[in-house]
């Protein structure tokens, strides 16, 4: 049976709920019409979730409007559709007994647009979802940007100072001015009829109809402005605009008279359309599609690979799991350790290395610190098989095999008993002269003898960490 997982995505004109595999692919599709009553809005996503639910489901994800604190998974505050006084996750969980995962519906979108819509290949990203209300999500360096929990609501950027009132208290956010719902208003204050669509205004701004043109300017103005202050803070690859408007919001932004400024900004429509939040709620939903990612930092004792390491890991901000840090307290209190039973140690410190990272969550990226080849093949492979990582990168260092000797030699002094003395640096150059990588996975080789390029190093493990997570085909109907 497919691994499955529910979507549900609450708008403020409608609600969507959808069963999606693993490949982003709905396999079944629900909806009904959203309320501003919360209750009522709780009491039809269980319905939704009802119709397509069976029992192939894993897991349940919701996308909802407003401010979410994702850790908690409670709704702190919403607009056209306020759920804050709603134990959502809480309620779908006792109802369906699958674990429930909530947050920001444009954040969802993001979800599922990175996994495989507008922006497979990029990793930092600003996303708007332009419909009732106007959502924001902000993605960086690959992940969700969150800060104490809410970052990301971006339709609250205040674009008029003096301008209308928005539920969320202040006065001309970037939502009053540029959503759906300030769009009819807009088609409301030029006389137009209610009934007017925005594919009307663009076939009658394109026969020279100068209040269509009005409109449309007076909608993408604000938005514009908008954005161009998330390129000067955030500086993303590109903006995407989704939501049941965000096609429609990127031909109008092109309309608008280009200004030469710093801050060259790529805007784009998102591929997903209206099931952009459904299937990334899904997909949050099943942890296996958070890839856990292992960069192997691997080489000779005393080849450069504890600097490469420490230095990668305050460029990312990734953990370091070395071996001699595992190992080095057991050096500390047993008395008498020979190089027999160093070895041993080693053995099982890598053994407990591979426990640490199985344990480590889903979305993880971990560095591991070790000479690699100092246990055969056979012993490490079924560890890594059982780590459940999903990306796994070697970076090899190497240096001069008398450079490895010298080395060795000018800190045998401080090391802890139990490890090899001065005399080894006569093996360990016949060692580096032999070593080969471990080759688990794409391999860069780097020289130590010389100062190392992390900055090249982590611009080649972002290429490569993107192609080996393989994210999911979206075949969403």
């Amino acid at each position: 049976m497919p691994r499955t997982a529910i979507g549900v995505d609450i708008g403020g004109t409608r609600l969507r709920a959808a069963r999606v595999a693993e490949d982003g692919a709905i396999l079944a599709l629900a909806k009904t019409a959203s309320s501003p009553d919360p209750q009522t809005v709780l009491e039809r996503i269980e319905s939704l979730i009802g119709q397509v639910d069976d029992p192939s489901v894993e897991g349940i994800g919701i996308g909802v409007p407003g401010r979410v604190d994702f850790e908690r998974r409670i709704v702190l505050s919403g607009g056209y559709v306020d759920l804050s006084a709603v134990p959502l996750a809480q309620a779908i969980e006792r109802r369906f007994g699958r674990p429930v995962l909530i947050d920001n519906d444009c954040a969802m979108a993001l979800v599922a647009e990175q996994a495989c819509g507008a922006v497979k290949r990029a990793r930092d990203v600003v996303m708007l979802t332009v419909g009732t209300g106007i959502g924001g999500a902000i993605l960086e360096g690959g992940r969700m940007l969150r800060s104490r929990g809410t970052a990301g609501q971006l339709g609250h950027l205040v674009v008029v100072p003096d301008g209308r009132r928005c539920a969320c208290g202040r006065s001309g956010c970037v939502e009053t001015e540029s959503s759906g719902t300030a769009l009819g208003r807009h088609i409301l204050e030029a006389g137009l009829s209610p009934h007017t669509t925005v594919a009307d205004l663009f076939e009658a701004e394109r026969n020279g109809d100068a209040i269509a043109a009005h409109v449309l300017q007076a909608w993408a103005a604000p938005l514009r402005a908008a954005i161009d202050s998330l390129q000067a803070v955030l500086d993303p690859e590109l903006v995407v605009l989704g939501g049941g408007l965000g096609e429609a919001a990127v031909s109008a932004l092109a309309r608008l008279a280009e200004i030469p400024s710093w801050y060259p900004t790529r805007v784009l429509a998102a591929q997903l359309g209206d099931d952009a939040g459904v299937v990334g709620a899904a997909l949050a939903a099943l942890p296996h599609n958070a890839p856990k990612r292992l960069v192997m930092v691997n080489g000779v004792p005393a080849s450069g690979k504890s600097s490469v390491a420490q230095g990668l890991s305050a460029l990312t901000g990734w953990p370091v799991f070395s071996l001699d840090a595992v190992k080095n307290p057991f050096l500390e209190e047993i008395e008498g350790v020979d190089r027999p039973f160093n070895r041993k140690l080693g053995r099982a410190s890598m053994v407990a290395m591979f426990a640490l990272l199985r344990d480590a969550p889903a979305g993880s990226s971990v560095i591991m610190d070790a000479w690699f080849g100092f246990q055969p093949r056979e012993f490490v492979l079924p560890l890594l098989a059982a780590s459940g990582v999903t990306a796994i990168h070697e970076i090899w260092c190497e240096a001069a095999p008398e450079t490895v000797g010298a080395r060795y030699r000018a800190r045998a002094a401080s090391r802890l008993p139990g490890h090899p003395g001065p005399d080894y640096a006569g093996e360990l150059e016949a060692l580096a002269r032999r070593a080969e990588p471990f080759r688990a996975g794409p391999l860069l080789t780097v020289s130590t003898e010389s100062i190392v390029d992390l900055h090249a190093v982590k611009a080649w493990l972002d290429g490569t960490l993107e192609l080996a997570s393989r994210p999911p085909r979206c075949d969403a109907a």
